[in-house]
């Protein structure tokens, strides 16, 4: 009869269980966040950027996009750091409740850390929406092999990128299938100008007044509303935040005019607590609505 030691039991215990947890675990996702630096004429500085890059992605391969615009004070690591948005999107990517995708986290600011309030509008020595469209948004869909087309693009922000999302969408709904807003900044009429009047966050409230996102609803002809009508909308605002009463207006708004749009209000306020759980809830949204 064969003896076994002590140490060939364990041997035999450790393999087994390695053999187990191969079968019933999934292989963690290696998917990549990749930082690029992009130089731009219309702005006149160097634009850094975050790229969520799939497990397996393929450089030969088409996926779509989807454009995750930071908020006020931000910049483009944030959705990283402070996000956790690679976790979220391995681990929705991995169960089938969004197809593999390329993520681009964009940068609103220019290369002084202190200020990032420069906007996503067209502003005072910072044509950011022409920058955008001309410049960033063809380059890196060219880079990554993704978007392209309306139904391959999709986008989404928290806060003045909640706001800079559903402008971009109201303004070129012929470019995206989905736009997701978390405690999104839609306008900014009740709100006196801040400090200095040359200041940048002075322009940028501004800006975000002339670029009412409720106003262009208003205003919009059947023509518009219509191009608007095909874009899927989403908006998600805590019941603790301060810009829920503005969010809740936007949504009545497109109701009235016609325009099908989604209104989450869960429990939480004005934190990135509240814009890392959206996600779980925004990326699906967008994977939904790409064209298959």
């Amino acid at each position: 009869m064969r003896s076994f030691t002590y140490g060939t039991l364990l041997k035999v215990l450790v393999v087994n269980i390695l053999v187990f947890t191969a079968a019933v675990c999934p292989v963690f996702a290696q998917s990549k966040i990749v930082t690029e630096t992009m130089k731009t004429a219309k702005l006149g500085v160097d634009q850094g950027y975050n790229v969520y890059l799939p497990d397996g992605y393929d450089a030969s391969k088409h996926y779509p996009v989807i454009y995750l615009l930071h908020g006020l004070w931000g910049s483009y690591p944030d959705w990283v750091k402070q996000g956790r948005m690679q976790a979220v999107a391995d681990q929705l990517i991995a169960s089938g409740e969004v197809v593999p995708v390329v993520i681009v986290m964009p940068n609103a600011g220019d290369a002084d850390v202190h200020n990032y309030q420069n906007g996503y509008f067209n502003v005072k020595d910072w044509p950011y929406e022409d920058f955008f469209y001309q410049e960033f948004l063809p380059a890196v869909e060219k880079k990554f092999n993704c978007g392209g087309s309306k139904g391959q693009r999709a986008i989404m922000g928290l806060s003045m990128g909640g706001g800079g999302c559903t402008v971009y969408a109201q303004r070129h709904s012929d470019m995206y299938s989905s736009c997701y807003a978390m405690s999104a900044w839609l306008d900014n009429k009740f709100r006196a100008d801040r400090g200095n009047a040359t200041s940048k966050l002075v322009l940028t409230d501004r800006s975000v007044r002339e670029h009412s996102a409720i106003d262009f609803v208003e205003k919009a002809d059947e023509t518009t509303l219509n191009a608007l009508r095909t874009v899927k909308w989403f908006f998600d605002c805590g019941d603790d935040d301060h810009l829920l009463a503005i969010n809740y207006e936007m949504y009545m708004k497109m109701k009235e005019r016609g325009i099908k749009a989604e209104l989450r209000v869960r429990d939480g306020g004005h934190t990135w607590e509240y814009w890392h759980t959206a996600l779980f809830t925004a990326l699906p949204f967008a994977s939904r609505n790409f064209c298959r």
